[in-house]
């Protein structure tokens, strides 16, 4: 389809998302809104790094969670919390540069599995501060008069910030870096790109916005403790999105992050744990049919129908 379309329908789009809840939308339809925007905010963070450098992390739950509690805890000690939210990301870039250095040095897997030992570690340490509330986690404060249009706005301004700050990147020297780092990183050394500084960049951006995306996942439950926000488990969800949708891509991480929430909003909510079996699933079946994910598959029906447009006209032309 012509690009004109997809701008229209973009807007179209992001007007609803814009005015819909002053004009109706249901309260259970703004909460579902907000767990989408803040899962394709941290998938396509995570693809900052992941699918532009190509350097596959697990550890970015560490970053979320530094994020939630830098809110959290400021907050309790009577900040306001939408003003900690650019403490909330300037912490999770700090430490993403103190563990990124070393972790930089190891290539391929072993980055990898170093990354994993990052997250695991601060969850842990996290778990015996008693300043963090240990297991327990900590409370925060509730608001008397409640409202979830403040937090609903302040997650979609922040996907559209996030998908803003991607576009730039993709159609900059710094995304053009990123690239060549991914397809040979010896090679764009080699034609004096540094490599480390570039990887720290992509991370320590795409670990801010996971920090305010932590920040804002605080004010969104009133409540945080290590083992939700330092979980193993968000950080696979951070890899699995982009997958699904498309690693590398602008749209990829958007679309896994649909259907992530949808998924954990829907099934969940019926079926314990059977969205493991789900997300299972859709791993092998993309890496088996399509590792570019769904934005793969669409390229390429794409490209299948403009190959099948001339076969037939000449067929029309023939009377074959």
């Amino acid at each position: 389809m012509k690009a004109w379309f997809w701008r229209i329908l973009g807007v179209t789009v992001l007007l609803y998302l814009a005015v819909g809840p002053l004009v109706g939308m249901e309260r259970s339809t703004t909460s579902t809104m907000w767990y989408i925007f803040f899962y394709a905010t941290l998938a396509s963070a995570w693809n900052i790094l992941g699918g532009f450098a190509g350097q596959v992390s697990f550890g970015y739950s560490a970053f979320v969670g530094l994020g939630a509690y830098t809110t959290g805890l400021l907050w309790l000690a009577g900040w306001n919390p939408y003003l900690t939210l650019p403490l909330a990301g300037l912490t999770a870039a700090a430490f993403s540069a103190v563990v990124g250095y070393p972790t930089f040095r190891l290539r391929g897997p072993f980055f990898t599995i170093a990354t994993i030992g990052v997250s695991e570690v601060m969850r842990v340490l996290m778990l015996g501060m008693e300043w963090t509330g240990g297991s327990s986690g900590k409370t925060l404060p509730t608001p008397k008069v409640f409202s979830d249009l403040p937090n609903y706005y302040s997650g979609l301004t922040l996907a559209v910030a996030t998908l803003l700050v991607v576009w730039l990147i993709q159609r900059s020297r710094f995304g053009l870096a990123l690239a060549s780092i991914k397809q040979d990183i010896d090679a764009a050394e080699s034609l004096g790109v540094n490599a480390t500084w570039y990887k720290l960049a992509a991370h320590g951006v795409s670990a801010f916005i996971a920090g305010v995306a932590g920040g804002l996942y605080a004010q969104q439950i009133y409540f945080i403790d290590p083992n939700a926000v330092f979980a193993f488990n968000l950080s696979l969800s951070m890899v699995l999105m982009p997958v699904i949708g498309g690693i590398g891509t602008f749209w990829g991480p958007v679309i896994g992050g649909v259907i992530f929430s949808y998924i954990q909003q829907e099934v969940l909510a019926t079926f314990k744990d059977f969205h493991l079996l789900v997300y299972g699933m859709l791993l092998i079946l993309i890496m088996m049919f399509e590792p570019l994910g769904l934005i793969g598959l669409y390229n390429r029906l794409r490209r299948l129908g403009r190959r099948q447009a001339p076969r037939a006209a000449t067929s029309e032309v023939t009377g074959r």
